[in-house]
């Protein structure tokens, strides 16, 4: 992806370095954003996140272990700015990631009001290590990228990129694009109120239905973050050859059942929560062949074999 020389959000809080936040865990392997997200989300010492996951333990609880939830807006700031200049590695990574979200404002911006829900609003995305406050409470790195719909913020500690890459085998920046976009998605979800109605949903479902429900959200996510990739190929041309692939090679490393297959040697698709990693990489092409975020309510209607 082209990304050298062009305009970056503003709408980025560095809290790197900053500690202090106490225990606590966070996730872009799933939950309704994801864990990979707080909701929804990914990999993070992602491995670490699976096994808990595959045990039965609630992700949304190891959010927040207090059991409270910490008010949107009141979490500790953390120190701004990042590592000083000519100091960060990740100097590259981070300048590709505020480009990135550059496009999702840009993208969202002119296609969400499509949907006839307003306009679009730009989250906030916060960069940290090790832990963070947020809207959903304490959050470890070990939860890979998550999206808070409570402070309406994107969580991303850069070092999991390292584990997409060395650990999954996902490689390239648009891996990384790829990785903001599904989390952007989430927000889009949020707005939306997608969000709020499948989580409402949670106290009448069993387990098993739930999980479903939370397959879709997360395959919504891929299905908008191709959206996005196809908006902004076609409104800016700056996506390079080999992008796209790199994307679905990024979706597939981060499937429940290859997770799964990796953490204890076989599958449990009962205890799903993103999809597999054929549905995630279909229905991120789908948006990327479709650019049309009107077909994001299919994963709603069809049934959960279609998928």
């Amino acid at each position: 992806m082209q990304y050298e020389g062009r305009e970056e959000s503003s709408n980025v809080e560095d809290q790197r370095g900053g500690g202090g936040y106490g225990g606590g865990f966070g996730g872009f392997g799933g939950g309704g954003g994801g864990p990979r997200m707080a909701m929804g989300g990914g990999v993070g010492t992602l491995v670490i996140f699976v096994v808990l996951m595959l045990l039965g333990v609630n992700p949304m609880r190891l959010l927040n272990p207090g059991g409270g939830q910490a008010p949107p807006g009141q979490g500790a700031p953390g120190r701004q700015g990042g590592p000083p200049p000519g100091q960060d590695e990740y100097a590259d990574t981070v300048k590709l990631i505020k480009v990135v979200l550059k496009d999702t404002e840009d993208v969202w911006h002119a296609e969400y009001p499509k949907l006839g829900r307003g306009q679009y609003r730009d989250p906030k995305l916060v960069l940290f290590t090790q832990n963070v406050r947020s809207g959903c409470g304490l959050a470890s790195a070990n939860m890979g990228p998550f999206y808070c719909p409570a402070d309406r913020k994107v969580y991303l500690d850069v070092q999991f990129f390292d584990e997409l890459r060395d650990r999954f085998g996902a490689k390239g920046d648009f891996a990384v694009a790829y990785v903001v976009a599904h989390e952007i998605g989430h927000h889009v979800q949020n707005l939306a109120g997608i969000s709020d109605q499948v989580h409402a949903a949670r106290e009448r479902l069993s387990e098993a239905e739930y999980n479903k429900l939370s397959v879709r959200l997360e395959l919504q996510a891929d299905f908008l973050a191709g959206v996005w990739a196809k908006r902004v190929d076609q409104t800016k041309k700056v996506l390079d050859p080999g992008d796209i692939e790199e994307a679905i090679e990024a979706a597939r490393a981060v499937g429940d059942d290859r997770l799964q297959k990796q953490a204890r040697g076989y599958v449990k698709p009962e205890s799903f929560t993103h999809g597999t990693s054929k549905q995630r990489a279909r229905w991120f092409n789908r948006g990327y062949e479709t650019g049309d975020i009107k077909q994001m309510s299919d994963l709603f209607e069809l049934e959960y074999n279609q998928l």
